[in-house]
């Protein structure tokens, strides 16, 4: 092998976190930095058309295809839990949803023994990433961040009646669930722009890429850390099964940024992990971590559809014929339009029972349906759906490398619904959702219930349905947590840095304590904000303590 190129920084992917940082460290003009991506450029249309998620989704040349193990409770069956694979990682195929979550997730990470991340003291960072068109508050980034927040500008009247039917039952209409007081019901803000998604590789990284210090490699795909003892020195990479090695060097630092599940596993096939599963691997061990690859958590959700009177327009008429074809005209127009909304349009952050003084539930409404057993097709009638998760689960599970094949799908298993609370909380959310769908408001608009039906009404029955029909949102977490070396479970400190390595951070969810009451997308920015700064020395004080 040639020598290998070196940099001062290694960042293995391009998706939230590895576009932030590349961008942050590339402003220092005397650092040099490369980004190994995965997957392809993000030329492919649909990425950039809001509505084009349907496609890629399911399209393996820019996503990792990846199942959960089928387990009792999931009804036997293996559960898909894409992940984004092209510049932009999941910031290009995700649902576009802006959530921060409440300020006590953040608290309690601080509460944890990891010092500097309360919320006040990653406010700063939150407000850094993002650029809030709309009405906001100090608490938001206005004319700040590259990433723009922007308010739904589509309407349905069916939408509207759901919001108002949620009012009647109590639930407050949100000002602005993002500002640190989460509870109410009201759309979604979104990362789309003039009708097109804003990536963060199109907010971080493509501005970062003029300049000449950041070098970027698509199709590359790491297959090995490689160490000097206990020190990261670079990345071995392949661009397809069978193909030669190759290797770029790090000068400072090797920073994983390959989300929740590739990150666990470039750790354990490079021999960061646990010794019994890296000798099962057959790979020599560097450093035993225990918790490298648990702690994984996920949101689950059961979903509930409504067939909608005939003659009500919802998103399943407005996708088809002329009406799709009137749509197209007024997203080229720059008009509000059903290709540039997010597959949930209405959020309500309600409480699964009553008494609790913060909501622990997510709702989601959409005005259209999807066909049953089909991928993404919308049904060919009038339709609603309407769903619940649990904001903190307590279920825990794994991610586990199979082999040192990087090519081979680790075995993921987040252990849906086996901790009794998140039973609890999951069926309280049901009941919710049925109850919202079932107001005077909605009456004019809705027709019947199809999924699971109206003989689905006790406890174990909506469990049974929650087992064979619930899904994952694709918010992976916390399989290199963040906590202090004294925790035997904990994987990196809080400046991300990996016990017991040098030269080694980790900088994407899977450094998350615990789930944050929201979507992962905007929690991720922040990481990657926060630690840009402790990297550049910004807070080297708390690095070196």
């Amino acid at each position: 092998m040639s020598n290998p190129d070196s940099f001062d920084y290694v960042i293995v992917g391009s998706g939230a976190a590895g576009s932030v940082l590349a961008n942050r460290l590339t402003e220092d003009p005397n650092v040099t930095v490369c980004v190994l991506e995965a997957g392809p450029p993000d030329r492919n249309p649909f990425i950039h058309i809001p509505a084009g998620f349907i496609k890629t989704l399911a399209d393996p040349s820019v996503t990792w295809q990846f199942k959960t193990e089928p387990t009792p409770m999931t009804g036997g069956r293996r559960i898909s839990t894409t992940q984004g694979r092209t510049l932009g990682g999941g910031s290009s195929v995700n649902g576009m949803i802006y959530n921060r979550g409440q300020p006590a997730d953040l608290d309690s990470w601080a509460q944890r023994g990891n010092r500097g991340w309360s919320y006040q003291d990653c406010l700063p960072y939150y407000r850094r990433s993002e650029n809030r068109i709309g009405l906001c508050d100090d608490t938001r980034g206005r004319n700040q961040g590259a990433i723009p927040v922007t308010d739904m500008d589509w309407i349905c009247p069916v939408s509207e009646a759901f919001i108002q039917g949620c009012i009647g039952l109590g639930i407050p209409r949100a000002r602005d669930y993002n500002c640190g007081d989460q509870a109410g019901v009201g759309y979604y803000q979104r990362t789309i722009h003039k009708g097109r998604r804003v990536s963060a590789a199109r907010a971080f990284l493509y501005p970062a890429m003029r300049r000449k210090n950041l070098e970027v490699r698509t199709n590359a795909r790491a297959s090995r850390i490689l160490f000097e003892g206990k020190r990261a020195v670079g990345i071995q990479y392949l661009s397809a099964p069978g193909a030669a090695p190759q290797e770029v060097r790090a000068r400072r630092e090797v920073i994983l940024s390959a989300g929740t599940v590739n990150t666990a596993r470039l750790l354990q096939v490079s021999g960061v992990g646990p010794a019994d599963l890296l000798g099962r691997l057959g790979v020599p061990v560097v450093h035993e971590l225990r918790g490298v690859g648990s702690n994984f958590r996920d949101h689950y959700a059961s979903r509930f559809v409504m067939r909608a009177k005939p003659g009500v327009r919802t998103l399943n008429e407005l996708s088809r014929g002329l009406s799709l074809s009137a749509q197209i005209a007024r997203w080229a127009t720059g008009r509000p339009n059903i290709l540039a909304t997010t597959p949930s349009h209405v959020h309500v952050f309600w409480k699964s029972f009553e008494g609790l003084d913060q909501p622990d539930l997510q709702c989601v409404f959409t005005p259209g349906s999807y066909a049953e057993g089909k991928v993404y097709v919308l049904d060919d009638y009038p339709g609603v759906t309407a769903g619940a998760w649990q904001h903190r689960p307590e279920s825990t599970g794994w991610v586990r490398a199979r082999s040192a094949n990087v090519f081979e799908d680790p075995e993921i298993n987040p252990n849906y619904l086996t901790d009794p609370m998140d039973i609890r909380v999951h069926l309280g959310g049901m009941r919710l959702v049925r109850r919202m769908l079932s107001t005077p408001e909605l009456a004019p608009f809705l027709e019947r219930e199809t999924l699971p039906g109206p003989k689905v009404q006790s406890d174990d029955e909506l469990l049974d349905f929650a087992k064979r029909n619930g899904t994952t949102t694709f918010h992976l977490i916390g399989t290199a947590r963040m906590g202090p070396e004294s925790d035997p479970t904990a994987v990196v400190s809080d400046c991300l840095l990996v016990h017991g390595m040098q030269a080694l951070r980790v900088v994407d969810a899977s450094i998350m304590p615990s789930m944050p009451s929201a979507n992962t997308y905007a929690t991720t920015l922040m990481i990657a904000e926060k630690a840009a700064d402790i990297i550049r020395g910004r807070a080297l004080a708390a690095e070196a303590a």
